[in-house]
């Protein structure tokens, strides 16, 4: 078990743990008696508890729903946070932040499924990347009061958040590669993928 002494290798499965860990399931199990996997979309995310303890009580819901974006965005950015402090290296921050998108989506809690990304990356962008990550949430809320549906929004936002990577950092300090910033892209897309055939038949709902 020696390897569990390398700080990376520490590192790296208390990002996944941590990302994995599904807030939205719990709060709303917690608070508002709904296993949210078994209702809605099944999602974890915030969007699954606001839609599904909507019917139940819309004040819980926003409350709920406020709380697992906010948890869900700084849980990759704690385990950020907490390499930076001891002086790890970039390449395993950048590892950092993408295992804590991989344990949200693939939570070890969940057997391997899980939430859609977007919060968990929107939070360890917003560490690693800060003005790409702005200029994709002004995407994102432009999208969100124009369209109204949430995964366009989040979709275009993430695209956003990518293309302008390329455009502020053709070459990413220190890495010289935007292969985490991509790899974080498709992951969210890849989950995504349901969404994208409900588009096609017209089944996606708009948030109101």
């Amino acid at each position: 078990m020696s390897f569990l002494t390398n700080i990376n290798i520490d590192f790296y499965l208390l990002a996944y743990l941590v990302g994995g860990i599904p807030f939205g399931l719990i709060l709303a199990k917690r608070f508002g008696g709904i296993d949210i996997t078994q209702s809605g979309s099944g999602n974890i995310g915030a969007t699954n508890v606001l839609r599904v303890l909507k019917q139940k009580d819309p004040a819980l819901a926003k409350k709920l729903g406020a709380a697992t974006l906010l948890l869900d965005a700084i849980k990759g950015m704690v385990v950020l946070m907490l390499g930076s402090l001891v002086g790890v290296s970039t390449q395993t921050m950048w590892a950092i932040a993408v295992l804590a998108v991989v344990g949200h989506c693939f939570s070890p809690f969940l057997k391997f499924e899980g939430g859609k990304g977007v919060a968990t990356g929107a939070g360890v962008m917003l560490y690693m990347l800060p003005i790409e990550t702005i200029i994709a949430l002004i995407v994102w809320i432009v999208s969100i009061k124009t369209v109204k549906i949430s995964s366009v929004s989040s979709l275009l936002a993430v695209t956003a958040l990518v293309v302008a990577s390329f455009i502020i950092h053709p070459d990413m300090p220190v890495i010289h590669t935007h292969a985490p910033v991509v790899i974080i892209y498709f992951i969210i897309v890849y989950k995504h993928l349901p969404n994208i055939a409900g588009l096609f038949q017209g089944k996606e709902k708009r948030v109101v």
